[in-house]
């Protein structure tokens, strides 16, 4: 799947981005969300797609605060603290085990490594979890770098789908079981 071992060139973790912090941030109120999470997010965090999805994510948690441990997050560098992007699940794994990834990098930390990195710590997160059995992304049929970071991890194309917004995008899946037969699972970050 990857010739890469599984130690990470770049050093990442995630800090929760709670209800509050999310609401903060859909609302446009940085130094809130900062505050709320307890990390010094940019402007990313405020942008209109970020609040957007922040603003779901939020009415998510209301709904459903068990969802909480799967779904967004700040990916902060490691040992500088600089917060480098967002990732998460789109919720707890649905009843055939299927869980989606998500993750965004801020530009100018982009084309570093952070994407694998990143995309690396959420798939040792859904081989720990033993009702997990498969993991998907959508990626836009544009966006080179995300398509090269996907296939890197064992992704197989298994469908698109257009959309207004996005275009068309390409649908991937891998199974969770070839995560854990390359060593994901063991540990969760």
């Amino acid at each position: 799947m990857n010739d890469e071992p599984l130690a990470d060139p770049r050093p990442i973790r995630f800090v929760e981005l709670g209800a509050k912090a999310l609401r903060a941030l859909a609302e446009g109120d940085l130094a809130g969300g900062s505050a709320e999470a307890g990390v010094a997010l940019d402007a990313h965090f405020v942008g209109d797609r970020a609040r957007a999805i922040f603003r779901y994510r939020a009415d998510q948690l209301d709904t459903d605060p068990s969802a909480a441990p799967w779904t967004v997050r700040a990916v902060v560098s490691e040992p500088d603290g600089a917060v480098v992007g967002d990732a998460g699940f789109h919720g707890p794994p649905d009843d055939s085990g299927m869980v989606e990834v998500g993750y965004t990098v801020v530009p100018e930390h982009r084309r570093r490594g952070y994407a694998r990195a990143t995309l690396r710590a959420l798939l040792r997160r859904a081989a720990a979890e033993p009702a997990v059995r498969t993991v998907r992304a959508r990626v836009r049929s544009d966006n080179a770098a995300s398509l090269a970071t996907l296939t890197g991890f064992g992704f197989t194309r298994v469908g698109e789908q257009g959309s207004e917004r996005d275009g068309l995008v390409i649908v991937f899946e891998v199974p969770v079981g070839v995560l854990r037969a390359e060593g994901y699972g063991a540990t969760c970050p």
